[in-house]
């Protein structure tokens, strides 16, 4: 990857400014140690062991995770209960990505090595437990990371999982993580409920959702009405102002294409945009830092960009080529902007995203198009036509759907557990 310019002295110029912003930039209180847990947060799995798995004794368990599930000093979730001899672990289950989270393409079932436990892909020929799959188990434990954001196949994997669970009459345990961008911020739109029911968009809420995988358990069980036997076994030592950078955790890249804080800090909204005639990064090592392509100016984005003075955020000319192995510019060059968090508890960034679709129309409106999913991945059926046919701001637009969120944030209140 480089810098790709046309224009040397204004391209020098706006690197210069942005490379000053990232210089100045301080990190948010939170980092400065005002709060004596930070650095020290306990996952799930190991209040659970500390609990003597009490949960799953004389049972057999079923886990759904992936190489993300591990306790704080960085064991595997499925070594650690595999140990166990108060409870049998039976049978694994897979997301998205696969049990190590390197695939990018569907996943078959298949056994694991080490355990020679069978492991059924939840992301392969169904996306939802067959009473099969839970013919030698009683209880399903589900532990893997989040990062914050609807359209994140993960949640959908959870909540189908809690419906089966329903079916089948076993009970469901979620293991909390952290949400990855913290439990503050909730930010985008209320999808139709003609856009939910896949694993992209499961349930009607907000893109950003500032919530823990625990606490959307909770709020799908009894707000969707899903009414499986439900526990959530809560985290130590972490508050809805911690990203994941705070909480002392190892951090593996939950995806293959999730490799950075800023990466899933810019995915709820910039990243929305994969979803038009663009690519992300894909196949680079910042995806969701880079957007552009073989069509593009970079430097004209930038500017244009640049010139809304959007909080948070600051956009440089970039260049790059993917590699990732489906993407449509696969090996070709691609012109456009890396984007830079000077400031992420000022950014908002589905109205960055907003901002990045409506700069790109306007710079190349011949070229830059919508695809099928930016319907889904939005949540919202008009907000294309809203930024460019209907000309309204990306703040406008905000407020338009602003009341449907305000009635989630109330909902939301019920589920909190921190």
């Amino acid at each position: 990857m480089t810098f790709g310019f046309r224009g040397h002295r204004a391209l020098a110029a706006l690197i210069a400014f942005s490379l000053l912003l990232v210089a100045s930039f301080s990190p948010p209180a939170a980092l400065a140690g005002d709060k004596s847990h930070r650095g020290s947060t306990i996952p799930g799995i190991d209040v659970l062991a500390q609990r003597g798995f009490d949960s799953l004794k004389g049972k057999k368990v079923g886990l759904i995770t992936n190489h993300t599930g591990i306790t704080r000093d960085n064991r595997s979730t499925i070594d650690v209960m595999f140990e166990q001899k108060d409870f049998k672990l039976t049978t694994l289950f897979s997301p998205e990505h696969g049990i190590r989270g390197t695939a990018d393409e569907k996943v078959a079932s298949s056994v694991d090595e080490a355990t020679k436990l069978p492991i059924y892909s939840l992301y392969g020929k169904t996306q939802k437990p067959t009473p099969e799959m839970l013919s030698d188990v009683d209880v399903l434990v589900f532990d893997i990371q989040d990062i914050g954001t609807r359209f994140y196949t993960y949640i959908g994997t959870m909540a189908m999982a809690m419906q089966a669970a329903k079916e089948q009459g076993r009970k469901f345990i979620v293991l909390d993580r952290p949400n990855t961008i913290g439990g503050e911020k909730v930010e985008g739109f209320i999808p139709p409920v003609e856009l939910t029911g896949k694993n992209t968009c499961i349930y009607p809420i907000p893109t950003r959702h500032g919530m823990t995988i625990g606490e959307l358990a909770l709020l799908f069980n009894d707000h969707f009405k899903i009414g499986c036997d439900l526990e959530v076994v809560k985290m130590k030592n972490w508050d809805r102002s911690m990203y994941f950078d705070e909480t002392g955790l190892l951090w593996l890249n939950p995806s293959p294409n999730m490799r950075t804080m800023n990466g899933a800090i810019l995915y709820p909204g910039l990243g929305a945009s994969e979803t038009t005639s663009i690519a992300v990064g894909r196949g680079t090592d910042r995806p969701f830092e880079m957007y552009g392509a073989p069509y593009m100016d970079g430097l004209k984005l930038a500017m244009n960009l640049n010139g809304r003075n959007i909080p948070g955020i600051r956009f440089v000319p970039f260049q790059f080529t993917p590699t990732a192995l489906y993407h449509k510019f696969k090996d070709e060059k691609c012109f456009g902007v890396f984007a830079i968090i000077t400031d992420r508890d000022a950014l908002n960034s589905v109205q960055a995203g907003l901002h990045m679709v409506q700069a790109m129309h306007e710079c190349f409106p011949d070229k830059f198009t919508a695809e099928g999913g930016y319907k889904v991945e939005t949540g919202s059926v008009d907000t294309w036509d809203d930024l460019t046919t209907r000309k309204m701001t990306p703040e406008e637009v905000i407020k338009k759907n602003q009341p449907a969120v305000d009635e989630f944030l109330k909902v939301r209140k019920k589920y909190l557990l921190y």
